[in-house]
């Protein structure tokens, strides 16, 4: 009725015909005096016309629609009488319903009742009903009982009973649009009419639409319907329908009283089995109303009936009423259901389903009322009387019956129906579909699948779809089998493809705690089909879009492959992160997008949990990496895992440490260097916890293989060549790993105090047996507990208090070795090499002492120079230049290089002259014949770096106090620069004549064309008359000094540097 319920069309012109057709046959009398009997004779033309209003409607849904408006229109027309005849003038503009109501003649109670009973609709009825004012409400079912009551009949009771069974499934908010226009016309209406006819005094309307929840009226209702069965019971016969009632009364006392517990829902399982056991019985009940209905129809009805919502309840005194009147109703009717229901010929039907259901729910809440009421005598007495009625009656009933085999093959439809309908209770029921693996993989359960794929788009659901398709895949292989795993695959990709990125890492979580790195691929075979050529494909498509903005859909692909297999995604990101130039770090963050990778498995070890992703890297990448660069992208790669910068931490530093460390800290071992690398980084990393990580890494231990380490440097230049060792190099990466795990060892790293010292204890003395300066790198760890163990011949030159310094003698350390051993102190740390400066004993004022120290100080020089590491050599050298300022080492500049006199202020860089010379003297004495056998041939290499480093740390000095020689008024004079840069040029020079001819050219080039480059700038800044002369006088002397290198690639490199300075001199003179 597009016109709305109360609009003027054609199907309200058949309806009013029908009435028209009826008045006729009810003549003389008009039709709002109808009594019941005269029903069956006036009510076929109304049924008629509705039954044609029915045929004309196109869905359904419609016909529906138009019963209720019809019903709407009657009732209305019955609580408002044609208005006076002086209201015509305005009542067709005010009243919306005046033209309907004049097309309708006045009808009644009687008419209203018959027409609901003939439409079979009592759901609309108390749609109707509950939507009325309270008053009238109440008024209005109190009609209906009185109307029931009175030349009862089977159709009236059914028709009682079904309304009281919808008014307590009814729920607010099931208003459509044609019952709040019936609401609203009827609280509109203030004016007085008549609400009856002629059972009750005229009432007038209140105008307060109160909703069915105000307790003073819901209570009445309740106790209505209960009046109403006490006036009608007696003309129940037949036992379905005593069953029905009986069964509506246990309820009523069930749920709308205090009697209901206040108790979580039923669980899914049998909810779902209690609607499929309904839907089961009035599919095979001919006699329900809902026989011929569609399963949505019957689920969605099953469903009602299983959430009644206790709105208001019932007073105490009003409850043990009813507790009264169901006993006695059970104590009169019990025998005769007994029999009827344990009869071979009495089938079970949904009123005597529901009675045993009911009674049982009755009887648990009288059990739990009376243990948690305070409960009178009188009620005690009531409740015992009925909790024994009702045992008795279902305990005569048989257990076959109340077990009944039900049409188990309906849970299935059943549940997917409510899953496509969204009907109460879906998303747990989703939950129920997903796992249940007797109704999984038919044609209709995918489809359900498919369908309904956004309802699965939880965490939860897609694990439990995921382990179901497991275990079919685990029972079925055949062909048609493997094609439907692959459907259903899709389906469950396609649902983890839409839950958010913390989602999908719960269901990795998920399939590693179940299958392991494996996952999926372990029992679904379909799985494998395509995954390599897909793994390849999309890396190569995101290693080709190295982006912040490609990092979201990279993210979402890698996501994706990982659901299928962990394990394969997390070896090819480890790898293409250490062999693609650059795309570790946005490697590393795609696979710190996934925290539940941190995941420890235990299929090796169940006591020893290992990481996936440390394993993925060990076997995928550890010894495979090929080239430095490699190498350094596994190191970053693995730091970032380790700390990124602001999602959760991958690996830990422990199991790092565990897997990469530990198992390769021996000198011979190839990994030695890297897995020092990894080591360094590691202690590098915050400890997340109060107690350190480093704690489960055996610490001490760890330590004593680093010291074991740095004790076979002591015997570096005579390792065998054919044996692996650490380059010197890595001696310093050693010395700062030694220095870090000093800090991080601390007492609080030990269980006790006790095992503290005793941990101590232990390595001091397996240090013992090293060589002795290691123990001194260990004073940090020490602490107070041991002294320092130097050689004795260390005091002959040192004031060292004996309450820190202790003395032991070792047969390498004779008369004489002091200030070796002084300078190998200085060597161990920039704290130490402090502290031996300030304690050396040197009388300045006594010549012989200074002349003597400064020899056994080149002597001791070039005995520690091969053995230094870089960061060893440049704390010797700040010693030297220590002693040099403070005039303690003697070191004179004699003029071998100097072809006159310089007129010169050369004071500022006399240290560093005497630098020079002290380089060469060193080199002097190297190369002597008296030591010609004392150095290995590998170590020249490794000496004249470090000399060349000096070098160039000293070149660097001078020009800082030169200034630069674009700025003269900041600068000393240019001519003192050069005149340094030539002295160490011909000092290089010197010392490139006497080294051995292997291969130690290249630094020594470097640095002298740095010499060169140097000498030039300050020079060419020089602006003094003289100044071209003396350039070219001063480039023939440099020219004549390299022509006497035997190096050729020394002497052709530096001869064609010079050439050109001297192509820029001639210049200037032309």
């Amino acid at each position: 009725m597009e016109a709305g319920p109360w609009g003027v069309c054609e199907e309200t012109a058949i309806l009013h015909g029908g009435f028209l057709l009826a008045a006729r046959l009810i003549q003389p009398r008009p039709l709002r005096e109808l009594r019941k009997a005269d029903w069956p004779r006036v009510g076929p033309p109304i049924t008629d016309a509705l039954g044609e209003i029915g045929a004309r409607c196109p869905s359904p849904l419609q016909h529906s629609r138009w019963k209720e408006e019809a019903v709407a229109i009657v009732w209305a027309k019955v609580l408002l009488p044609a208005p006076p005849a002086a209201s015509l003038d305005h009542g067709w503009k005010e009243d919306g319903f005046f033209s309907m109501g004049r097309m309708i003649p006045d009808v009644n109670h009687t008419v209203l009742f018959e027409l609901v009973k003939a439409l079979s609709e009592p759901r609309l009825f108390v749609r109707l009903l509950l939507a009325l004012p309270q008053d009238v409400c109440q008024s209005q079912l109190e009609h209906l009982v009185e109307y029931i009551a009175s030349e009862t009949s089977p159709s009236d009771i059914r028709f009682f009973l079904d309304v009281w069974w919808e008014v307590m499934k009814h729920k607010e908010g099931e208003e459509d649009a044609t019952v709040s226009a019936f609401s609203a016309l009827i609280c509109q209406h203030e004016c007085e009419s008549s609400l009856d006819d002629g059972l009750q005094p005229p009432k007038r309307f209140k105008g307060d639409p109160g909703p069915l929840s105000d307790p003073p009226a819901a209570t009445s209702l309740l106790v209505v319907l209960i009046e109403g069965l006490k006036r009608i019971y007696g003309s129940i016969a037949l036992p379905r329908m005593k069953c029905y009632a009986l069964a509506n009364l246990a309820e009523l006392l069930s749920v709308f009283t205090e009697l209901e517990p206040e108790s979580s829902p039923l669980p899914v399982a049998e909810y779902l089995e209690k609607i499929s056991a309904v839907v089961s019985l009035w599919s095979g009940d001919t006699e329900s109303m809902y026989h011929h209905r569609g399963l949505d129809e019957k689920v969605r009805e099953a469903e009602r009936s299983m959430s009644l919502l206790s709105m208001d309840k019932l007073s105490r005194e009003e409850l043990f009423v009813g507790l009264d009147f169901l006993s006695s109703m059970l104590h009169a009717w019990g025998e005769e259901l007994q029999g009827t229901l344990n009869s071979s010929e009495e089938k079970l039907c949904y009123e005597s389903y529901r009675l045993l259901d009911t009674l049982t729910t009755l009887g648990r809440n009288l059990a739990c009322f009376s243990e948690a009421k305070d409960v009178s005598e009188d009620e005690t007495r009531v409740v015992l009387e009925l909790t024994q009625i009702s045992k008795d009656f279902l305990k005569e009933i048989s257990a076959s019956l109340k077990s009944k085999d039900l049409d188990t093959s309906l849970v299935s439809s059943v549940a997917m129906t409510i899953i496509e309908q969204k009907l109460d209770r879906y998303v747990e029921m989703c939950s129920v579909f997903a796992s249940e693996k007797t109704w999984a993989f038919s044609r209709d359960w995918l489809d359900c699948l498919v369908k309904n794929k956004a309802l699965f788009q939880k965490p939860e659901l897609v694990l439990k779809l995921l382990e179901t398709l497991v275990s079919f895949a685990m029972l079925h292989q055949d062909k048609e089998a493997r094609e439907l795993q692959r459907q259903v695959t899709k389906a469950i990709v396609e649902c983890y493809t839409e839950l958010s990125l913390t989602d999908k890492n719960q269901v990795i979580s998920g399939i590693l705690v179940s299958w392991g790195g494996r996952g999926l691929s372990l029992n679904l075979q379909v799985v494998m089909e395509g995954f390599q050529e897909d793994l390849n494909v999309t890396f190569n498509q995101i290693t080709k879009s190295v982006s912040d903005e490609g990092l979201t859909r990279a993210v979402a692909s890698v996501a994706r492959l990982t659901l299928l297999y962990p394990e394969a995604t997390v070896k090819q990101v480890c790898n293409l992160a250490v062999v693609n130039l650059g795309a570790h770090h946005f490697l590393a963050q795609i696979l710190c997008s996934f925290p539940a990778l941190s995941f420890l498995e235990t299929r090796d070890d169940p006591s020893r949990p290992r990481s996936l992703v440390v394993r993925c890297l060990e076997e995928a990448v550890w010894g495979r990496l090929s080239t430095a660069r490699e190498e350094e992208q596994f190191l970053e790669f693995l730091a970032f895992l380790m700390q990124p910068n602001s999602a959760t931490p991958l690996v830990s530093p422990a199991e790092v440490t565990k897997t990469f460390v530990l198992p390769y800290l021996k000198s011979d071992c190839v990994h030695i260097e890297l897995s020092l690398q990894i080591l360094s980084k590691v202690l590098g990393i915050q400890s997340c916890s109060e107690e350190h990580w480093i704690k489960s890494c055996h610490p001490f231990p760890l330590l004593l293989s680093l010291c074991k380490l740095l004790d076979g440097y002591t015997k570096y230049w005579h390792q065998p060549r054919d044996q692996f060792f650490p380059s010197l190099e890595t001696k310093d990466l050693i010395l700062n790993i030694l220095c870090q795990l000093c800090e991080v060892v601390r007492p609080e790293t030990a269980p006790s105090p006790e095992l503290w010292v005793q941990s101590l204890a232990w390595l001091h003395r397996k240090v013992v047996s090293l060589d002795w300066t290691i123990g001194l790198r260990l004073k940090k760890l020490y602490g107070d507990h041991f002294k320092n163990e130097v050689p004795a011949t260390l005091f002959e030159i040192c004031t060292l208090p004996e309450d820190e310094w202790t003395s032991q003698p070792l047969a390498a350390y004779g008369p004489g070795s002091g200030l070796l051993a002084w300078m190998e102190c200085c060597c161990v740390s920039t704290a130490l090499r402090e502290t031996m400066l300030t304690l050396l004993r040197v009388n300045v004022d006594n010549p012989e002492e200074v002349n003597l120290f400064s020899k056994g100080f080149l002597v001791a020089l070039i005995q520690v120079l091969p053995w230094c590491s870089h960061s060893e050599w440049k704390r010797l050298t700040h010693v030297v230049k220590n002693l040099l300022e403070r005039q303690i080492l003697h070191v004179p500049y004699t003029l071998e290089y100097v072809q006159y006199i310089p007129l010169l202020n050369l004071r500022p860089f006399a240290c560093y002259l005497q630098f020079s010379v002290l380089f060469l003297r060193g080199f002097q004495l190297l190369c002597s014949s008296s030591c010609s056998t004392w150095l290995q041939a590998e170590a020249w290499f490794h000496v004249v770096q470090l000399y060349c480093s000096s070098l160039t740390d000293l070149l660097g000095s001078v020009k800082s106090i030169a200034g630069s020689p674009s700025h003269p008024e900041d600068r000393t004079s240019t001519q003192e620069v050069s005149f340094i840069c030539i002295q160490m040029f011909c000092h290089l020079l010197h010392v490139a004549a006497m080294l051995p001819e292997q291969g130690c050219s290249e630094p020594l080039v470097v640095v002298a064309l740095e010499i060169l480059s140097q000498y030039e700038v300050f020079s060419s800044a020089d602006t003094s008359p003289g100044n071209t002369l003396q350039r070219a006088n001063e480039r023939h002397f440099l020219e004549s000094i390299t022509d006497n290198v035997s190096d050729k690639e020394l002497r052709s490199t530096l001869l064609q540097k010079l050439s050109k300075l001297g192509a820029h001199s001639a210049g200037e003179l032309a």
